[in-house]
């Protein structure tokens, strides 16, 4: 017997079938849905990288403090990368009795390789250019207020008068999130001719480069074998350390949602596979009757599987593609780099994965099917008897688990959402099994409708049970992609108020504190935030020489070999927090010391502990009183370490503040700058630009992607309530003929799916609960998260 040509013979008689048309539905759906997650995902991503290297202005580049080998230049002309050279340095400028600490970027004509700089005319028209001719010079905002500049007069810088050619709005700022003075952009070749960048100069010289991928990576492993002392590599990676925290978060988002439609997928294939296999009985039993052996009977129901998911797998895959098209364009104005191009290997992996779940979750139904006796076509009973375990039935949990892992990315994130739905589906399935132990005592009780519905449940407890999970489970995901992913995202946008400081100030004197706050207050600033700064060593712990120790940590190495920043505060800074110990005595015997928790785990410190500082002249002997908790994304002044003022107050020291000022004000600080010409100010508010940007883009592909997540979700659901659909109406029927009434019928099917959904909903909104609070502490770092309780119910 050609087993092909059976299987094939089937699949044509059997395809419109209701259970195998759910299942090839549920197939196609799922890998739809996983393919379309999968690819925006990935499209997001790839526009987050080509953003990054925007930011930098290229694909990749080296720093270095003197200029680089041409043989730098030549490597990447050879690999047909084109080449661009730069140069930032600080300088003065004057104009009109007036003079401005500049950061100047000296470029050439090619800058920039990646991304655009936007300059703005005379009359504030805005337009995209490249790097400024030769006697011309590009003036910040900032740099324009302060000078008392227009566009279009002229300003003495590096030696030479140049013509303000346009004001920089925005560039590429090469790995520099934040400068320390205003912009100032002018010619490379200017900057040469007036000896800025000849030995002895602050410069710093800058090689960018940009072509195809694979070059690309070819001239970064050159250049990383051949950089020059002092030197180092510049790429979108490395930019992206500055936010670091903020793209972690994103792509947790991402994987989330991908996560949740890949298990919602999976949990319906399995009950439109578990309802397939229950249709097959009779069949295999007539199969095992004329002699068919289990191997066989085990590889046609193998065969005629496979020839119509196959072709499901590639339908969804093509599907996916023209779908996520679709919501990549209408996202464009979401997306910083639309033009990322289209991947085709999500949508495939989405198709071998939707063929995986489907072959993990449909093996064990049919495996037991091929074990089904001959003597199962006179008593069907016999072919649904269940051994108390079977092996087989951990290959659903290992392909559940393998898709966690995979789809989730992250370890932690794999492991919270698992338990949280393991979790759903142990409380669905005990508040089931008790609803059922309450039907035989209720049921004889109840209204006659009730007692149906009752009646009905517990005739059909296996089924009752799996509807229960299934529907917890499907419900928990849809909860956590609906409600608590929004949520969690409006609490990361909350991390970032509108008073969020954007400025911080260096270099403060003790006898200016008040006068500098006056002076702030005057130009509208808020969220004034002062600490001490003293610069020192850390010089020993529990008396041992720190550079006698050895330190596994490469960062704890690192920062036992440079400076360190203290501070003292009486108080409890805001956005700290105690987290073991005593924040202090009032008036402490010896010196204490509080640290933050990251320095406690990178040097393995304890309370108690002896931390031996230096600063200047003086030394200090501080024992670890207690360990904070600090949220360094609230923008404020934070330090890793905090002394007792009474034993830190005498040592050599200057103020450190951060405040929020309207973009609408900044004009207003030029004056405060000429006023205190020792402060550094340094804006940051391209940084939180950065972030607000990234969580604006993650919001919207989370809100597309999640259209396509609830549509999994709710085939979970249909496939859920479909699996008793044909024993529902044979039983209706059996009532009707026995003189039943249509609204009996009714209520007892309302009341049955009634306690269904209380059970179902129960134990997702808990499950979901939990997971938001669990996932908004140990993934996503949010404080105070309160998972939306009304939405919720």
């Amino acid at each position: 017997m050609n087993l092909l040509a059976l299987a094939w013979r089937m699949l044509r008689r059997e395809w419109r079938l209701p259970e195998l048309r759910t299942l090839i539905l549920a197939l196609v759906l799922a890998v739809t849905a996983l393919g379309v997650v999968a690819t925006l995902t990935a499209r997001v991503e790839g526009s987050v990288a080509a953003g990054a290297a925007q930011v930098i202005g290229g694909d990749a580049g080296v720093s270095a403090s003197s200029p680089l080998p041409a043989s730098f230049t030549d490597r990447a002309r050879k690999l047909d990368l084109t080449t661009s050279v730069a140069a930032s340095f600080p300088s003065v400028a004057f104009a009109g009795g007036h003079s401005q600490l500049l950061s100047v970027t000296a470029v050439d004509r090619n800058w920039p390789l990646r991304g655009a700089e936007t300059l703005a005319d005379a009359a504030g028209r805005q337009h995209v250019g490249h790097g400024p001719a030769s006697a011309s010079v590009y003036l910040d905002h900032r740099a324009l207020v302060a000078l008392g500049l227009k566009v279009g007069e002229r300003v003495q810088l590096g030696g030479q008068t140049l013509l303000i050619a346009a004001e920089l709005v925005t560039e590429p700022d090469g790995g520099e999130l934040f400068a320390l003075a205003p912009r100032a952009q002018m010619s490379l070749a200017d900057a040469r001719s007036a000896g800025l960048l000849g030995t002895g100069s602050r410069a710093r010289h800058q090689l960018m480069v940009a072509g195809a991928a694979p070059a690309v990576r070819q001239w970064q492993a050159w250049a990383k074998a051949n950089l020059p002392q002092g030197a180092e590599l510049i790429s979108p990676e490395q930019t992206q350390e500055r936010v670091r925290s903020a793209f972690d978060r994103a792509g947790s988002f991402l994987r989330l949602t991908a996560l949740l439609a890949a298990l919602l997928a999976g949990v319906a294939i399995a009950l439109a596979a578990h309802q397939y296999a229950r249709r097959k009985i009779d069949e295999v039993a007539l199969l095992r009757a004329f002699g068919t052996s289990r191997r066989r009977v085990l590889l046609l129901l193998a065969l005629t599987l496979g020839l119509l998911a196959l072709p499901g797998a590639v339908f969804g895959a093509l599907l996916a593609l023209a779908i996520s098209q679709g919501a990549w364009m209408a996202m464009h104005g979401l997306i910083r780099d639309a033009s990322v191009a289209l991947p085709l290997a999500p949508a495939g992996a989405a198709a071998l994965a939707g063929l995986a779940v489907l072959a993990g979750f449909a093996l064990p139904p049919l495996a037991r099917l091929a074990d089904v006796p001959p003597v199962a076509v006179f008593r069907r009973d016999l072919g649904r008897r269940l051994r108390r375990f079977d092996a087989l039935y951990l290959v659903p949990a290992a392909v559940a688990m393998a898709l966690i892992w995979l789809q989730g990315g992250s370890g932690q994130l794999a492991l919270i959402v698992s338990m949280s739905l393991a979790a759903a589906a142990a409380l669905a399935l005990a508040l089931a099994a008790l609803l059922l132990w309450l039907v035989r005592r209720l049921a004889p009780s109840a209204h006659p409708a009730l007692r149906l519905g009752l009646a009905a449940l517990a005739r059909r407890r296996s089924l009752t049970l799996v509807q229960a999970t299934a529907l917890g489970l499907g419900l928990t995901a849809l909860l956590l992609l609906g409600i608590v992913a929004p949520a969690l995202l409006d609490g990361w946008r909350r991390e970032l108020p509108s008073d969020t400081p954007n400025w911080f100030v260096l270099n403060l004197e003790t006898s200016q504190r008040e006068p500098f706050a006056q002076a702030l207050a005057g130009v509208g600033a808020g969220n004034v935030n002062m600490l001490p700064l003293a610069v020192g060593k850390l010089v020993a712990i529990d008396g041992q020489p720190i550079d006698r120790m050895h330190f596994d940590d490469r960062e704890a190495a690192q920062w036992a070999d440079r400076q360190l920043r203290l501070s003292w505060s009486a108080t409890l800074p805001p956005d700290n927090r105690v987290v073991a110990g005593q924040w202090r005595n009032e008036h402490p015997a010896t010196a204490q010391v509080s640290v933050d928790e990251h320095w406690r785990d990178m040097f393995d410190l304890k309370l108690g502990d002896r931390m031996r500082f230096k600063v200047g002249e003086k030394q200090v002997d501080a024992t670890v009183s207690s360990i904070r908790g600090v949220n360094w994304r609230s923008f404020r002044v934070n330090f890793f370490l905090l002394l007792d003022p009474d034993h830190a107050g005498e040592l050599p020291h200057t103020w450190v503040a951060s405040f929020h000022l309207p973009q609408a004000d900044t004009d207003r600080l030029a004056a405060v700058s000429r006023a205190y010409p020792n402060l550094s100010l340094v804006d940051i508010d391209q940084l939180l630009d950065r972030i607000r940007g990234i969580i604006d883009q993650v919001a919207g592909a989370v809100r597309w992607v999640l259209v396509f997540s609830l549509l999994a979700g709710a085939l979970v659901l249909a496939a859920a309530l479909a699996a008793s659909a044909a024993e529902r109406r044979h039983e209706a029927a059996l009532l009707r003929t026995l003189g039943a009434r249509r609204r009996q019928l009714r209520v007892a099917a309302a009341c049955e799916f009634a306690l269904l959904g209380l059970i179902s909903a129960g134990s997702a909104v808990a499950a979901a609960a939990g997971a938001g609070a669990w996932l908004a502490r140990s993934v996503f770092h949010i404080e105070h998260f309160v998972p939306p309780a009304w939405p919720l119910v």
